[in-house]
């Protein structure tokens, strides 16, 4: 896969309050459904009190695991919303609970539509959601003479490079998205009129955030 994606990398949590009500929302990085079921039995026992503990998931890459829960809600009035949340904020390997605490006044179907979409929102932007791009490890090896012209390619390509080494020649690991991969090394080329050496070296998954790279 060559297309990178948002995943959930930290969890976190925040509420709401509807006409005395409260909706906690807690997410959760999850990779498996067991793992999603495991955290929705965490905070059944975490807020035992509560009266509703709805969820939803979304899991894979392209999304190809949703599921949501209402947990005795109305029908469509709680995971579907949440669910939706989730997608359209596109972000991968999510598990979110809403749990509710009822504040005695009946919310209607479509107050419980808002306040279970603004909770999973409010959870959502409590956490930390990177970008997960597939990408490869490459070595370059090139002389002294043509180090600067590659230094001036790969700032301009924000190609990151994890390591440098400097013997009779230059040595150089950089950290490329796949998407990137074929045109960057056609560009070496011509560069440096095939001098350098690109070795690949292994793929590899990666996120940025702020100015740390992250190594799946």
């Amino acid at each position: 896969m060559t297309e990178k994606y948002k995943i959930l990398y930290q969890g976190g949590e925040d509420e709401i309050t509807e006409k005395r009500s409260r909706f906690i929302a807690t997410t959760r990085p999850v990779k498996t459904e067991e793992e999603a079921a495991a955290f929705i039995e965490e905070m059944r026992k975490k807020y035992w009190d509560a009266r509703h503990h709805c969820s939803a998931y979304v899991i894979g890459p392209r999304g190809q695991i949703a599921r949501c829960s209402d947990d005795g809600e109305p029908p469509q009035t709680a995971g579907r919303p949440m669910l939706d949340v989730l997608l359209g904020s596109e972000v991968r390997d999510v598990c979110i609970v809403v749990t509710r605490y009822f504040g005695g006044t009946l919310l209607g179907t479509g107050g419980l539509v808002r306040a279970y979409s603004q909770a999973a929102a409010k959870g959502l932007e409590a956490s930390v959601v990177l970008e997960k791009i597939p990408g490869c490890r490459l070595q370059i090896e090139s002389d002294y003479t043509d180090f600067g012209r590659l230094q001036y390619l790969l700032a301009q390509s924000d190609i990151p490079i994890l390591d440098t080494s400097y013997t009779d020649q230059v040595t150089m690991v950089l950290l490329v998205p796949a998407a990137q991969n074929v045109s960057l090394q056609k560009q070496i080329t011509e560069k440096t009129s095939a001098r350098a050496r690109v070795t690949l070296l292994g793929e590899v998954t990666f996120a940025v955030r702020e100015d740390d790279i992250i190594l799946f």
